[in-house]
């Protein structure tokens, strides 16, 4: 948006109003103490933090405050504890919560449709439990994890990937996290199968992630299916901004819309890079990571390399 400003001379100028977008975190951005200044300082965070040891029926706060590395690593912890820290954070900011868009990373979408309005706190938190849930149990069905790739295009890898991918033996391109960056998914074997072949291909690295299964895959599907119910059952509300989601890195404000893309989510790719890059499109200046951790800092300083006046931050 721009107003014209006069001047003593009366020549007019262009001011060009920053365009805010808030992105929330998902998992991996945990450590103990999280949250814990938030807890103490702020009266209204103490009050979401309690009513969230209610409704998912353990001490998470407990976890997240004084929890070993160990503890909170696990999917049903980590989502929980992630989505509070991001979306207390928010809520307390009030209105310095000034954002023009919103977007998250994986589980940080529902962070973002908590801030946007979308989605009650106390549903958010609910499918959120419920969605590491659900993902829990389908890495357990089958050996699977996740791989990062280094230094190739994302052409390159999504061909190899093509070639190697079928089924029983499932790798699929999952994390589109910024340009030279691509996280793939599948079963263990066929993750190792295409690592080789991607380094063979010109990858400067190709790295076995420390997780527990192969999520944004088909192999979540039975997560998919227990998860959709859950949607379907809960009422989404229109956000008050748009909302950027990842299976089509495109801004949503329909609740019905962003329902089937949060659906879909589970199994298919996050195209964070693209989020981005149309966020920056649509005249997002200034973005602010909101909740634990500084990835996708990183992440968006990559993907709007050479792009002039975009200035980031993060706040805890």
């Amino acid at each position: 948006m721009s107003h014209p400003h006069v001047t003593a001379l009366g020549i007019f100028f262009e001011i060009k109003r920053t365009m805010k977008a808030f992105v929330f975190p998902g998992q991996g951005a945990q450590f103990t103490g999280m949250g814990k200044d938030l807890y103490d300082s702020n009266p209204k965070a103490k009050e979401l933090f309690d009513k969230a040891n209610e409704i998912l029926g353990f001490e998470i706060t407990k976890i997240m405050f004084e929890g070993t590395a160990e503890e909170l690593k696990q999917t049903k912890v980590t989502q929980p504890a992630v989505f509070l820290h991001s979306v207390i954070k928010a809520i307390c900011l009030g209105d310095e919560f000034d954002a023009d868009m919103t977007a998250g990373h994986s589980l940080g979408e529902f962070s973002a449709l908590v801030a946007a309005g979308a989605l009650s706190f106390e549903d958010g938190l609910k499918l959120v439990s419920q969605r590491a849930q659900a993902m829990q149990k389908a890495c357990e069905d089958a050996p699977s994890t996740m791989a990062a790739i280094i230094g190739l295009a994302d052409a390159q890898i999504e061909e190899v990937c093509a070639g190697i991918n079928k089924p029983g033996n499932v790798v699929v391109p999952a994390n589109y996290n910024n340009p030279g960056q691509l996280v793939i998914s599948g079963n263990v074997e066929a993750i190792n199968e295409a690592c080789e072949a991607l380094k063979e291909a010109g990858a400067k690295r190709a790295l076995v992630l420390p997780v527990g299964g192969a999520f944004h895959s088909p192999l979540m599907q039975p997560a998919k299916d227990e998860l959709q119910a859950a949607i379907e059952a809960t009422e989404f509300k229109t956000p008050r901004i748009p909302v950027y989601q990842n299976v089509d890195a495109k801004a949503h404000t329909d609740a019905n819309e962003i329902k089937q893309n949060l659906i879909a989510q589970l199994t298919a790719p996050v195209k964070w890079t693209y989020e981005v890059q149309q966020m920056m499109k649509d005249g997002a200046t200034h973005f602010v990571e909101c909740g634990p951790g500084k990835a996708l800092q990183g992440m968006i300083l990559k993907i709007a390399k050479g792009v002039e006046g975009i200035t980031i931050e993060g706040i805890q």
